[in-house]
């Protein structure tokens, strides 16, 4: 290599790096972390006309739901499917009781829904979805699909808590 070419290196820019994926953009396959625990993601639900994503997360054999949201700034829950049932989707009430805590209905939406992967709905479609919110915090998520209902229990996560390990 020549005196000159060595020269150029020192004041050309480096190259740029790939793009970073974010937390929204991850697809089965990629890894992330969650509150310190490791996460395979194995799913993915996007419902159309939103920017959120539920990503489905597997370490061993807990499974988890992270719902990320970007609104005025990302937001991030994470979910664990819980036993329940409701009998139609037009009288799910504004108010639940469940384990002694109340749950007050926070938004309500619908939408297509894009499945990628392992999810609780095998196939994409209209999807009605619940978000409630307890006193202390404590999050309720309901979700119906294709005649099939799914509650999930959670916990709202501080975005210093989530972090991309790696993305294909």
């Amino acid at each position: 290599m020549s005196i000159w070419k060595r020269i150029g290196n020192l004041f050309s820019k480096p190259a740029a790096s790939g793009i970073t994926k974010s937390m929204l953009n991850l697809a089965p396959g990629d890894i992330c972390e969650v509150s310190l625990a490791s996460y395979e993601v194995t799913g993915r639900t996007h419902t159309n006309g939103r920017n959120a994503v539920v990503l489905t997360l597997r370490d061993g054999s807990q499974i988890a739901y992270l719902h990320i949201e970007e609104r005025e700034r990302l937001r991030y829950a994470l979910y664990r499917a819980i036993d329940g049932r409701l009998d139609d989707p037009a009288e799910v009430p504004t108010t639940l009781q469940l384990d002694d805590y109340t749950y007050f209905l926070e938004e309500e939406y619908e939408g297509y829904a894009e499945v990628v992967g392992q999810t609780p709905f095998i196939n994409g479609g209209e999807q009605h979805v619940w978000q409630y919110q307890s006193d202390d915090s404590r999050l309720l998520r309901v979700e119906w699909q294709n005649g099939r209902f799914m509650l999930y229990e959670g916990e709202s996560v501080i975005p210093a808590d989530v972090k991309v390990i790696r993305a294909s």
